[in-house]
């Protein structure tokens, strides 16, 4: 545990590694050559070792600046591999995936790696070592379960996953993380303070975070998810110390309940309540309740007004491209840019920087509220009667940068409620920064964040023309009786720029706002 080798050994320590890599690589190509083992056990055979190096690398070097340069080197070497087809053991994918996009878990795993080599070798090496150890373990336990029983229960959001490799992920993860929290143990201040039973609640609460984040991502994007949002949260517990653990146990075992209660009432979809539980699970655990009662008037009060008169608004859902349950994408969306925020801000360098944070927060919270709220109150209305925000001319109602006056004063109330909940929720700053100055100046960024909304909607996204119903509407394909998708024709904005896009530069507008009007 205490071995520090010299500074003299790192390069030994750097050759004797990268040789250790590459009889691996050729191992994991001969045993899929000649032994016919399958693309899928080799990857996870060569997860699981670089997993297992990556934990006792810090054992056998002194200085960070070679391994990091392992990494460094393979980062561009995979990215190769993964479009040339070179080293098919890692990268020839399996059948159902041959039709989609590139899997480039072989270029995070390493990203990874090297992004938490930078940040955590000369403070707590621990984190970077616990992180990827789970990694290693439980994303190959993950899919070697899942594909070895016979009649999985499968889901999806962006790939097909399964049940019994989803609850693989997380045992294999509650044991590499109670392990590591005890073999850590004497070298981490916030660990050392921590008994048995705490040890184990906290390995619980992360492992579903792991869990949570290998079932969402897709492409291989898990093997940078994972990692870096368990270093995350082992970060502000060793920054904050002993205490945070509670805070970290409790803000999950919220979170995953609020998920699940939305996901029965249908608020969110099965993809959108999984993220939903990792942004809530940020800020419930590391914000308090500062953070997240602003948060949960959003949810909850737009959730409920999205409710109110589906029966009217049922006719612009030709038009629009996502319905009332928000999935991912719109959760991703809406609370993007206040995760951010959230994420930053336990490692901001002084009080003012916290409260110019908050201040922003709240101004994202407003923006993407009044958007929500401008909407669902503007299409509510019998004879809305919008006009375009680019030219003032009438456009009819449910088109992409129209605006009413009723649903821009709308849009302006959701604005202020949001200010109003960051008063109560922080009374002492609202207060010591003036609450008019603050209530304005959120409701204005807001408002604004809402307007650029539209302005975007009515210019930049894509708009497309459905051949089959004779309307300009926002959704890429026709969906016919039979389920066959025919896409629609692009005639308008930029093919990438959906209305998932535009909320997410809503909210960015409302936090820059507010930011710079505080």
């Amino acid at each position: 545990m205490n071995f520090t080798p010299s500074s003299e050994t790192d390069v030994f320590a750097f050759l004797v590694a990268l040789f250790l890599l590459v009889l691996l690589l050729a191992l994991s190509e001969s045993l899929k050559k000649f032994a016919k083992v399958s693309p899928s056990h080799t990857r996870k055979l060569v997860h699981v070792a670089t997993g297992v190096f990556v934990f006792f690398a810090p054992y056998f070097f002194k200085e960070k600046f070679y391994p990091a340069l392992i990494p460094a080197l393979f980062i561009p070497f995979n990215v190769l591999a993964t479009r040339l087809g070179w080293l098919s053991s890692l990268h020839a994918a399996p059948d159902e995936e041959k039709a989609t996009s590139l899997n480039y878990g072989t270029v995070y795993f390493p990203v990874a790696f090297l992004a938490l080599v930078w940040l955590c070798w000369d403070w707590s090496v621990w984190i970077m070592q616990t992180a990827m150890l789970v990694l290693g373990l439980g994303d190959a336990a993950a899919a070697l379960v899942g594909e070895s029983v016979r009649n999985p229960h499968q889901y999806k959001f962006s790939t097909v996953k399964s049940l019994e490799g989803s609850l693989a992920m997380f045992g294999v993860s509650f044991a590499a993380l109670y392990g590591c929290f005890v073999w850590f143990k004497p070298e981490s201040l916030a660990l050392s303070e921590l008994g048995g039973a705490a040890l184990a609640s906290l390995a619980f609460a992360l492992a579903l975070v792991a869990t949570a984040s290998e079932s969402l991502m897709s492409g291989g994007a898990d093997n940078l998810a994972v990692p870096l949002s368990l270093a995350f949260f082992l970060a502000v517990f060793e920054r904050y110390g002993a205490p945070m653990m509670q805070s970290i146990a409790l803000g999950v075992g919220i979170s995953f309940m609020f998920a699940r209660l939305s996901f029965g009432l249908k608020f969110l979809s099965a993809s959108g309540a999984v993220c939903a539980f990792l942004l809530a699970s940020t800020i419930f655990s590391v914000g308090g309740l500062v953070w997240t009662i602003p948060i949960l008037t959003f949810f909850f009060l737009s959730s409920i007004l999205s409710k109110v008169g589906k029966a009217r608004k049922k006719k612009f859902d030709l038009i629009f491209e996502k319905g009332s349950q928000r999935d991912m994408g719109q959760v991703v969306a809406n609370g993007g840019v206040g995760w951010i925020l959230m994420i930053a801000y336990p490692f901001l360098p002084s009080e003012s920087w916290r409260d110019l944070f908050y201040f922003g927060y709240l101004g994202t919270m407003a923006a993407v509220q009044a958007d929500t709220w401008a909407t669902e109150i503007g299409t509510m209305l019998r004879n809305p009667q919008p006009v375009s925000i680019v030219n003032f001319k009438p456009v009819p109602a449910g088109t992409s940068g129209g605006v009413t006056l009723i649903g821009t004063s709308g849009g302006l109330l959701g604005a202020l409620v949001i200010a109003l909940s960051g008063w109560i929720a922080n009374r002492n700053l609202v207060e010591s920064a003036g609450v008019l100055k603050v209530l304005v100046v959120v409701s204005v960024a807001g408002l604004i964040g809402s307007l650029v909304d539209s302005y975007l909607g009515g210019t930049a996204q894509a708009q497309y023309y459905d051949e089959f119903r004779d309307k300009i509407t926002e959704k890429t394909h026709h969906i016919r009786e039979d389920g066959e998708a025919i896409p629609n024709k692009l005639v308008k904005g930029v093919r990438w720029i959906d209305n998932d896009v535009v909320n997410f530069v809503c909210g960015i507008t409302g936090a820059l706002v507010a930011m710079a009007l505080m």
